[in-house]
Parts: C-alpha cells; sequence; structure tokens
C-alpha cells in the first residue's frame, strides 16, 4: 500500500533502523501502537542456524514500540519490497502487515512491517532471561553474531532516546563476560 503519492512507508524496529538496505527519501521516528519490540523470534538463517539458532526481534502483539520509518520513492517501492520480502520472509516467520503509524513531526501514515507470527515453529514466544542471553550468546547467521545484532540495535535505541531494559540488560551480561 502506498500512500497518495506513490510513494511506500516501512517501518523498522530491529536492524531496519540500523542497516535498512534500501534507498530512502525521508526517516522519521515512529512510534506504532498495538505490537511492541520483542525477542521472539528463533533466528535460523540471519543470526543462526537451525542447529543453533540465535533470537531476534519481531512485532509482537500488544503495547506501542518505537520505531523508525522511511519513505520509499514510488520509483523504488517493487525493488524494495521484492528485496524485504527476501531479507524478513526466508522461513516465512514474519507475516506482512499495513500497519498505521504515527511520525515523530504528527503525521499519520500507513506503513508496511513485519509482524511475528505466532504459529511459526520459530516464534519463542516469552522465554526468561537466561534463555534469551544463551540463545543470543550462540547466535551466527548469515548476517553475523547474534550479540551484535543486539548491541547495535541497543545502541540505536538508546540514540533515538528509547530504553529497553531488557536488550539493556542483555548488553551488560555479554560485556561482563567479554
Amino acid at each position: 500500500m502506498t500512500d497518495g503519492s506513490g510513494d511506500l512507508w516501512v517501518f523498522g524496529y530491529g536492524s531496519l533502523m540500523w542497516r535498512p538496505g534500501f534507498p530512502f527519501v525521508e526517516r522519521r521516528h515512529a512510534h506504532l501502537h498495538g505490537y511492541r519490540r520483542a525477542l521472539c523470534v528463533l533466528s535460523h538463517v540471519h543470526r543462526g542456524t537451525p542447529e543453533n539458532p540465535g533470537l531476534v526481534l519481531g512485532l509482537d502483539r500488544g503495547g506501542r514500540c518505537h520505531g523508525v520509518a522511511f519513505r520509499v520513492a514510488k520509483e523504488e517501492v517493487q525493488a524494495t519490497v521484492r528485496y524485504l520480502r527476501e531479507r524478513e520472509q526466508a522461513t516465512s516467520v514474519y507475516l506482512e502487515r499495513h500497519l498505521p503509524v504515527r511520525l515523530e513531526d504528527g503525521r499519520a501514515v500507513t506503513a508496511l512491517g513485519y509482524v511475528a507470527d505466532r504459529r511459526h515453529g520459530q516464534y519463542a514466544g516469552t522465554l526468561s532471561f537466561e534463555e534469551v542471553l544463551a540463545l543470543v550468546r550462540q547466535g551466527r547467521g548469515i548476517s553475523g553474531a547474534n550479540p551484535d545484532y543486539v548491541r547495535s540495535t541497543y545502541e540505536h535505541l538508546l540514540g533515538m532516546g528509547v530504553v529497553d531494559p531488557l536488550m539493556k540488560r542483555i548488553v551488560a551480561a555479554l560485556d561482563q563476560e567479554a
């Protein structure tokens, strides 16, 4: 779904915030109501393998998520959607959705986003801190080490003024081990 100009908004809440991988003409802090950022997806490709899964973020039901919305020019929409489907749908653990997002300047837009599929075998749900930390520690995939993913996302959130207590605790534990 594009806006009236033919441009597309994309909502990022994890690595898309700091590594979108597609061209955009506008980047804004944004809020999404009804979903929260959660380490709830077992990664079998990007940050882990089926034998040693990592743990990555998904949009899970409930709460509110502060992220980034990118406006993609209409000329780049098809290529961007193709890219995002390849990146985000490697194992079909996310559901592609058009989500109502509020930009930092007050505008309301509809953005393409990827929501964790609770029925998928890689949906981890709510895990204990120890389980989360163990999965993050072990994860290595085609996009790199799982601890690097968590650190980069955490640092980007801090730069936006967003405090995520669980990610802070995970990063502190990882740093203590280093």
